[in-house]
C-alpha cells in the first residue's frame, strides 16, 4: 500500500494466490503435465468505504481474501464451490455494512459459460450465489452495488448488464438498445452535489455505455408499489444544471466521425404509469409562488413524419412538399420529438429550463437551440430561460396530481456576481410577463372583435375600429427572436401585437450570456415598458370604461352585453 501517492510502498500481505491446487478436468490429456504451483495472480480490489481496515481481494486462480483489523490481518474465505482457476473478475465492498461483499467469478478457464454471482453479508464466513434471472451462457465479469440506495445492484456478463431490486435474490435485463457485448466492468458514476448517478458500462469492444441518470432504479420500491395501487408516479428529479447545449459552430461532425451522445439539454423528468390514462397526460414546472412556469401535455401537436423516427417517409415528405420545416437539415441531425405518453410504463421527457413559449409558433417542445449536434439537434425555443432556484414538478394523470421538488442550478462555470444574476432574472422576467399579458389581451381582443362581425351599429362599428386599431389582425403576436427588432413597416402606433414583440425581444436579448445587462438591452427594455404601458392603458380603458358604456347602452335596447373572452 501507498499514503504518499505511489512514493513509496509497504507491503501488507503475502502471497494471496492458491499455493497448492488440483488440476482442473478440462484440461484433458495435457493435464498430467502440469505440476500445481503458485502461478496466480490478485486481479481484483476492493476497499471498504466503510471501514479502513477492511480490504477485499480476489485472484484469477479462484481465491477470496479479506484483510480485517489494524493488524492487517488476512483471512481466506474462499467459498468452497469455487473450484481452481475461477478468475474472481471484480469484488465489491459492501457500502452498507463492512461485513457484505459481492464477487463476479469467472469460469471461462473451466468451460463453464455461466454466470457465478456471489454474495456475503458476514465477513466471508458463509456465501450466497446470487444467479436467479440471469440467463445462463454468458460468464460473469462485474457486480457493483449502488452506493445510495441498499439492495440495488448491476451486474455484467458476456453479452449485457443486468438489476437487482433484492440485493441479487433475483435479477432482470438493463440491456434495451445496448446490443449484445461483453460487457468487462461497471460503475456508478455518483455525484453527491445532484445526489444522481449514472451507470457506466465498458465492454471489450473499447467502447463505454452510459445509462444517464439512476434515479428510477434508485425509486423502484415506490414504483412497484403505484403499480400495486394502479396509479401514476413521479420521480423525484436530480438538480437540473442549466448548461448551454450545442456550442460547436458551424455544423456537426459527420455521422462517422466518432463520438458520444449527450443526455437531453434539460431537467430529466421520468413518470411512470400503472395503466394507460383515460385522458391527456400533463407536465407543469410551478416556480415558487406556484405559478406555472412551462407546460408539457399529451396533446401537444407531434410531428407526424420526422428524420429520427421514420428517415424515408420523412426523405418522402421532403421531396414532396420541399418548404416542410428542416428539410434543407441532414436526416441525421434532428433529435426525436419529445412526446408526453399516456401509455402504461415508464417514461422519460425533460423540461428546457425555459419559461412557456409566447403565441403561436413560439418554438418547440424539448428545444436546446445552439448548433447542430447528430441526432440531438433540437428546435430552438423562443422563450427566456428560466432562473436557478427551487421548482416543483407536477404530473397530472386522470384528475390525480403528483408533484416532486426541483433545483436548478446554474453553469458553475459562470463568474457573474450574484446581483448582477438578480438583475438579469428580474429584468427578463418582467418583459417576458409583459409580452405574455400583451399576448393574451391580444387574444382576448381577436375574441372579441369575433363577437362584433354578428352585430351591427354605429356604436358596434367604432368600438370595432377601435378593438382593430389595438390588435389588427394578422396572426397571434409572436417574439421577434434572440433579441430581433420589430419587423420592418411596423405602425409608428404600438399596438398589441408590436409591444409583445417588443418586450419578448429584450427579454431575448438578454439570453445569450449569464451576466449584467447592457446599458443598451437596459435601454430597450426601457423603451418597451414604456410602449407597454401605453397600450395596455389604452387596452384598460377600452374594456373596462368603453366597453361599460356600450353595454349600458345595449342593455337599454334590451340587448344582450358584451363579455370579454376569458384568457
Amino acid at each position: 500500500m501507498t499514503a504518499d501517492g505511489g512514493t513509496s510502498w509497504t507491503r501488507i500481505s503475502g502471497d494471496l494466490t492458491r499455493q497448492t491446487w488440483a488440476v482442473p478436468a478440462n484440461t484433458g490429456k495435457y493435464g498430467s503435465g502440469v505440476t500445481p504451483a503458485p502461478a496466480g495472480s490478485i486481479t481484483a480490489l476492493s476497499p471498504s468505504p466503510l471501514d479502513v481496515n477492511v480490504l477485499w481481494a480476489g485472484t484469477d486462480d479462484g481465491h477470496i481474501q479479506v484483510m480485517t483489523g489494524a493488524a492487517r490481518t488476512w483471512t481466506n474465505v474462499t467459498p468452497p464451490a469455487i473450484k481452481p482457476w475461477t478468475r474472481i473478475f471484480n469484488i465489491e465492498a459492501g457500502h452498507f455494512s463492512p461485513l457484505t461483499a459481492y464477487a463476479a467469478a469467472n469460469t471461462m478457464r473451466l468451460d463453464d459459460l455461466n454466470p457465478h454471482f456471489w454474495r456475503t453479508d458476514d465477513g466471508g464466513k458463509t456465501w450466497t450465489e446470487i444467479n436467479t434471472g440471469i440467463a445462463p451462457g454468458a460468464v460473469a465479469n462485474s457486480i457493483r452495488e449502488d452506493p445510495r440506495q441498499k439492495g440495488l445492484l448491476y451486474a455484467a456478463t458476456e453479452a449485457q448488464v443486468w438489476v437487482s431490486f433484492d440485493d441479487g435474490d433475483h435479477w432482470q435485463s438493463l440491456r434495451v438498445d445496448m446490443p449484445a457485448v461483453s460487457v468487462r466492468d461497471l460503475t456508478v458514476k455518483d455525484d453527491a452535489t445532484c445526489m444522481c448517478a449514472d451507470l457506466v458500462a465498458a465492454t471489450h469492444g473499447r467502447g463505454f455505455w452510459i445509462l444517464d441518470d439512476v434515479t428510477p432504479l434508485r425509486e423502484a420500491a415506490a414504483i412497484r408499489a403505484a403499480e400495486s395501487a394502479r396509479a401514476a408516479y413521479l420521480v423525484k428529479p436530480v438538480t437540473a444544471v442549466r448548461v448551454r447545449f450545442g456550442m460547436n459552430a458551424p455544423t456537426p461532425w459527420p455521422p462517422e466521425v466518432p463520438a458520444g451522445e449527450n443526455p437531453p439539454p434539460g431537467a430529466i423528468l421520468d413518470y411512470y404509469l400503472a395503466s394507460d390514462a383515460a385522458g391527456p397526460v400533463r407536465l407543469e414546472i410551478l416556480d415558487t409562488p406556484g405559478r406555472v412556469v412551462r407546460t408539457y401535455s399529451s396533446t401537444d401537436p407531434v410531428p407526424a413524419v420526422h428524420p429520427a423516427l421514420d428517415p424515408v417517409a420523412y426523405n418522402k415528405l421532403c421531396q414532396e412538399t420541399p418548404s416542410a420545416p428542416d428539410c434543407s437539415l441532414p436526416l441525421y441531425w434532428p433529435a426525436p420529438p419529445m412526446v408526453i405518453s399516456t401509455r402504461a410504463g415508464m417514461h422519460r421527457v425533460w423540461w428546457d429550463m425555459r419559461y412557456d413559449p409566447i403565441g403561436e409558433g413560439g418554438g418547440g417542445r424539448g428545444g436546446g437551440g445552439g448548433a447542430a449536434v447528430p441526432r440531438r439537434t433540437y428546435p430552438s425555443v423562443n422563450a427566456p430561460w428560466a432562473p436557478p432556484g427551487s421548482y416543483t414538478v407536477r404530473l397530472t394523470v386522470d384528475g390525480k396530481s403528483y408533484t416532486q421538488p426541483i433545483t436548478l442550478r446554474l453553469d458553475p462555470r459562470v463568474t457573474a456576481s450574484a446581483v448582477d444574476l438578480a438583475t438579469l432574472a428580474s429584468l427578463t422576467r418582467e418583459m417576458y410577463e409583459g409580452a405574455r399579458a400583451a399576448n393574451a389581451a391580444y387574444t382576448q381582443a381577436r375574441g372579441l372583435v369575433s363577437q362584433f362581425d354578428a352585430l351591427s351599429g354605429d356604436d358596434i362599428v367604432k368600438f370595432k375600429a377601435a378593438i382593430n386599431a389595438l390588435a389588427p389582425a394578422g396572426g397571434a403576436p409572436v417574439g421577434g427572436g434572440r433579441g430581433a427588432a420589430p419587423a420592418a413597416g411596423a405602425p409608428a402606433a404600438p399596438t398589441l401585437q408590436s409591444v409583445s414583440t417588443e418586450m419578448l425581444s429584450a427579454a431575448m436579448a438578454m439570453q445569450a450570456a449569464d451576466i449584467a445587462p447592457t446599458a443598451r438591452e437596459v435601454a430597450a427594455c426601457t423603451t418597451a415598458r414604456t410602449n407597454a404601458a401605453t397600450v395596455m392603458a389604452r387596452w384598460t380603458k377600452l374594456t373596462t370604461v368603453d366597453l361599460a358604456a356600450l353595454n349600458t347602452n345595449r342593455k337599454a335596447a334590451g340587448q344582450p352585453p358584451i363579455a370579454i373572452p376569458k384568457r
